[in-house]
């Protein structure tokens, strides 16, 4: 619910504001931001805009469109990053706020990790690639063109 206040509440403000320096672009159920840490490069989220707390909250129209939008930022990334597959993740536990993790899995990572939850790495793993908006800027600019190529509706991008 949109009176609720949290990390991902002020995210989508800012990206609403253009002010969001991970916002990748608008899709018609929410935001595309690329993730905090790009330990696994590619991480983004689907932010769901309005922030509703559930999935099942949503109308089944807008269900089925932020589940067709999750799963065609998966094929962009997946196209982009050379991944072995795709892990997505819609938790909430401690963000009650509807969001979907997407994280490109590879075939170099860890093999005690590569198997696993992405959440088993370690803290100082996802210390040690934090988003920088210049470093990362191609990168967004080329998801916002794949989703493009792969006929999502955009009314913003990077």
């Amino acid at each position: 619910t949109e009176t609720m206040s949290t990390a991902l509440h002020l995210a989508v403000q800012q990206a609403r504001d253009e002010k969001n320096e991970t916002a990748i672009a608008r899709v018609p159920s929410g935001w595309v931001l690329m993730g905090d840490a790009q330990t696994l490069p590619g991480y983004c989220l689907l932010v769901a805009d309005p922030l509703v707390e559930d999935l099942h909250q949503l109308a089944p129209a807008a269900r089925q469109q932020f589940l067709g939008d999750m799963a065609l930022l998966g094929e962009a990334l997946i196209r982009l990053t050379g991944a072995a597959r795709m892990n997505y993740e819609i938790l909430g536990n401690s963000t009650p706020a509807l969001h979907a993790h997407l994280f490109p899995r590879y075939a170099h990572e860890p093999d005690e990790l590569r198997r696993q939850p992405v959440w088993r790495y370690s803290s100082d793993a996802w210390r040690a690639e934090p988003f920088h908006r210049a470093t990362h800027l191609p990168l967004m600019r080329r998801v916002a063109e794949e989703l493009s190529a792969l006929g999502a509706e955009m009314t913003w991008r990077c």
